[in-house]
């Protein structure tokens, strides 16, 4: 070992000097050739001190870059491969905004035509400034809640299950080991005792995510698209690319209702010169095309988004998601579609919360937290057995959210396999949630 790192040290030095022989040359030759099969050996680190070391170098690269050889380890860079799964992604992520693009193009677009060529073109050139002018006001006010709406629906994150819904890792072994169907639902109604969950399964099992590997809370489904559980789900929306669920259910609401608003109001203030063009001198070749385009464009987002909105105002007022009003939650006493229904008025205000002054505004202020629902269930026992709260409730004025209660609560519920005696005793055991009448 210690003779071949000198020669390799002779080598290199040999190299670097003019005078070197032929005899030298050929040990050059013939040492190379043994370090490409693996068998040669040249001076490591622990053979050469610093001032070799960077000598061996400085001499070694140039001549492999001369002879095309392949560079040492040190000098090669590892250039990360486009794979087929990475290229797939990369390609639904890019498909995935192109609604979202396109909605911005027309967007951009319609404020283009209504603001320069309708107020500035048209209207102003006809020396009408103030009616330009108040278009203008209504017009940017309307945009500017429109936009608002929009940008939070698309960039509020859905929110997922908190940790606690996790199996821990022994529990997470152990169910992936079990084979056995009932065992594995043992093992998660142990851990579901602890939880604050009512709905089940249609079979009557707990409801388990096998991709995230957690328990499902109330209202919470897996969005295939986004890869991940959300929390009350209510669907997947292209148009915003994003999950619509609790953290940005009331933007999405308020995306619709300003987005009607913004059509109504491009739609009435263009009629009047939509009508004039047809009818009258008046003419702008290039104003016209942008005038009676936007018209159509206007009315037919209007009429398509007017059921769309009509139909998620019956949701709220039902108190349920889109996934619910096909497939209705399953309770203890089987399934029922208006389980979560509390009255509209509650309903209404656990999407947009208490405060009226901020219903209009794109704000988060639903109550909750996304996992703990009253139900009718709860409700109906809090007739029977919370009067006297309510009518002190009533009598006080305070104004209290949904409660939350221990998160032991839901065993009574989801777990009880007794018979009714047993449910009914489990009911009366459950703290009664306080909601104002």
């Amino acid at each position: 070992m210690g003779g071949g790192g000198g020669r390799g040290k002779r080598s290199v030095r040999g190299r670097a000097t003019p005078s070197t022989t032929a005899a030298e040359e050929e040990e050059e030759e013939e040492e190379e050739r043994k370090r490409e099969e693996g068998e040669g050996i040249l001076a490591t680190e622990e053979d050469l001190g610093e001032d070799d070391g960077e000598e061996l170098q400085a001499a070694w690269v140039p001549r492999l870059r001369v002879r095309g050889r392949t560079r040492p380890r040190a000098c090669q860079s590892r250039q990360p491969r486009m794979t087929p799964w990475r290229l797939l992604r990369c390609c639904q992520w890019t498909a995935a905004w192109v609604p979202v693009l396109f909605i911005a193009v027309v967007i951009c677009w319609s404020y283009y035509t209504f603001v320069v060529e309708l107020c500035l073109f048209t209207i102003a050139a006809q020396e009408e400034e103030g009616k330009a002018a108040i278009y203008l006001v209504i017009f940017h006010l309307s945009f500017v809640l429109f936009m608002w709406s929009y940008w939070k629906t698309i960039f509020t994150p859905p929110v997922c299950p908190s940790k606690e819904f996790f199996l821990s890792q022994s529990d997470e072994e152990h169910y992936e080991k079990e084979e056995r169907p009932e065992v594995q639902q043992e093992i998660l109604k142990r851990v579901a005792k602890e939880l604050p969950v009512y709905t089940m399964t249609s079979t009557k099992l707990i409801r388990y995510c096998e991709k995230c590997q957690l328990i499902k809370p109330d209202r919470c489904h897996h969005c295939s698209v986004c890869n991940k559980c959300v929390l009350k789900m209510d669907h997947h929306c292209p148009w915003v690319n994003n999950c619509v669920g609790f953290s940005n259910y009331k933007y999405f609401l308020l995306f619709l209702f300003y987005s009607l608003v913004y059509c109504i109001l491009v739609t009435t203030t263009v009629l009047e010169y939509f009508i004039k063009f047809w009818t009258t001198n008046l003419r702008n070749t290039r104003a016209q095309f942008h005038v009676l385009f936007l018209f159509f464009v206007a009315t037919m987002f209007f009429i398509s988004i007017l059921s769309l909105f009509c139909y998620h105002l019956w949701l709220v007022g039902k108190n349920r998601t889109t996934i619910e009003a096909f497939r209705a939650p399953v309770f203890l006493n089987g399934p029922d579609k208006n389980g979560f229904s509390l009255g509209w008025s509650k309903n209404w205000r656990q999407v947009f919360g208490d405060e009226k002054k901020y219903w209009l505004f794109p704000i988060f202020t639903s109550l909750g937290d996304g996992v703990h629902f009253p139900t009718r269930l709860m409700m109906d026992k809090e007739h029977v057995t919370g009067t006297n709260h309510h009518e002190h409730t009533r009598s006080s004025g305070s104004t209290q959210n949904f409660s939350v209660g221990p998160l032991s609560e839901s065993k009574n519920f989801l777990l009880a396999t007794g018979s009714e005696q047993d449910v009914s005793s489990g009911m009366k055991n459950h703290v009664t949630v306080s909601i104002e009448s």
